[in-house]
């Protein structure tokens, strides 16, 4: 079935400014024509979805979520709530978060670690038709060393759990932490290559994987033809990162202008998650049940991430846009706000929407985030101009949700 959009104003995060009276000519789940709408006209027998005083744009795309996790901003709770809960039922609890993502204009979403394949069976349903939700790329669990970000010690002697986290050790034990994410059916691979300081004013990172290690992990997933992403956090560590072969940084706020000329040089994406670093700030550091050292590293970081990110702007670097949410972040909610914060931060708003639809579709490898011709039609109504008012993305009231040119229920 052919359906003709006709908007006000039509974003395709192609072109550098919106065109006036655009319109977007969908046949079945993807594009045939976009464009003007004098251009394009009215196609005999095509549908019309009239969005007089609306915008038309990509669908969002959020590089950087955890469905599997509840968005609690109390540490402790966020590390034992699966203490209590079946796989299966975290499968079906992150169902009902993709939905609530998808309500708030998010077609599609990276998600970051997960116990078990709980994501990636969630993914496969979706695919299947089974359940309602964004596309999603999913890394299965995050690859970590003993002990490290992703394995974290406290817990009883007598405390067990299976599959919950993929801690590798040593350059073999990574490329088999690969092979077996893969083979559960990984569409990239996260690694957890850097770790906090806490105390040390002039000093907040470590490297957490050996150099070797974090080699033979991209070279292994490279040689499968899959992306890796890693939890940074910056200085020298980060650039450890970026030399060995990680196509995609997130968080990295302690940067300096050396690893940014290398993050160019290298082609490497940053994902800066700006709103679950200020969302520290909506707490206090007892709600949070954190110590006043690292209250005082999230203060640092603060401050931090307004410069990298200003610098990677000015330098050209591939900027994504990803929430966390599922960590100290709800689900879809607060999703809009990470836009907002890189505009806050220096980027333009097309700059910023361009971030959340095209840069992270490329990241993604998806066939989406461009109101193109061929392309997935993941589309946004948006009552108004979000160049003019972000904040018209908070609201689902706002938006009309098409995912693969099908309506979403409100």
């Amino acid at each position: 079935m052919r359906r003709l959009i006709i908007a006000d104003r039509l974003i395709d995060a192609v072109h550098a400014a919106p065109i006036a009276h655009g319109a977007v000519l969908i046949d079945g789940e993807r594009i045939l024509d976009c464009g003007r709408a004098t251009d394009i006209g009215r196609p005999e027998g095509a549908e019309l979805i009239d969005a007089t005083g609306m915008t038309v744009m990509p669908g969002l795309i959020d590089a950087h979520v955890h469905l599997a996790y509840s968005g609690t901003p109390h540490k402790a709770l966020f590390r034992s709530e699966h203490a209590e809960m079946s796989y299966p039922a975290v499968s079906l609890r992150a169902a009902a978060y993709a939905r609530e993502t998808l309500r708030h204009g998010f077609t599609a979403v990276r998600d970051m670690h997960a116990p078990g394949g709980t994501i990636i069976d969630l993914r496969d349903a979706i695919d299947a038709g089974h359940v309602e939700g964004p596309r999603i790329r999913a890394c299965g669990r995050g690859l970590s060393v003993t002990g490290g970000h992703m394995d974290q010690p406290g817990w009883a002697d007598h405390t067990s759990f299976r599959d919950l986290t993929h801690p590798c050790d040593g350059p073999d034990g990574f490329r088999r932490g690969v092979r077996e994410e893969i083979k559960r059916g990984a569409d990239f691979i996260k690694l957890n290559t850097n770790a906090a300081i806490h105390g040390r004013p002039d000093r907040f990172c470590r490297l957490e994987m050996a150099e070797d290690e974090i080699k033979a992990a991209c070279d292994e997933a490279h040689e499968q033809g899959l992306k890796v992403a890693s939890h940074t956090l910056g200085e020298q560590p980060l650039a450890a990162t970026i030399v060995n072969g990680v196509d995609c940084v997130e968080h990295a706020h302690f940067t300096d202008d050396r690893i940014i000329e290398l993050m160019v040089r290298q082609g490497t994406f940053l994902v800066p998650t700006l709103l679950v670093n200020e969302r520290n700030f909506d707490f206090t550091p007892e709600a949070q049940g954190i110590s006043q050292r690292h209250w005082e590293w999230l203060l640092a970081s603060r401050e931090a991430k307004w410069a990298t990110l200003a610098k990677a702007r000015a330098a050209g670097v591939r900027i994504g846009c990803g929430t966390d949410a599922g960590f100290m972040i709800p689900h879809g909610s607060m999703s809009w706000r990470e836009i907002a914060l890189l505009a806050e931060g220096g980027l333009t708003p097309l700059e910023a929407i361009m971030a959340a639809t095209a840069t992270n579709a490329e990241l993604l490898d998806l066939d989406a985030g461009r109101l193109e011709k061929g392309r997935l039609a993941d589309i946004l109504i948006v009552a108004g101009n979000p160049l003019d008012d972000l904040s018209l993305l908070s609201d689902p009231a706002n938006l009309r949700v098409i995912k693969g040119g099908r309506d979403i229920r409100p």
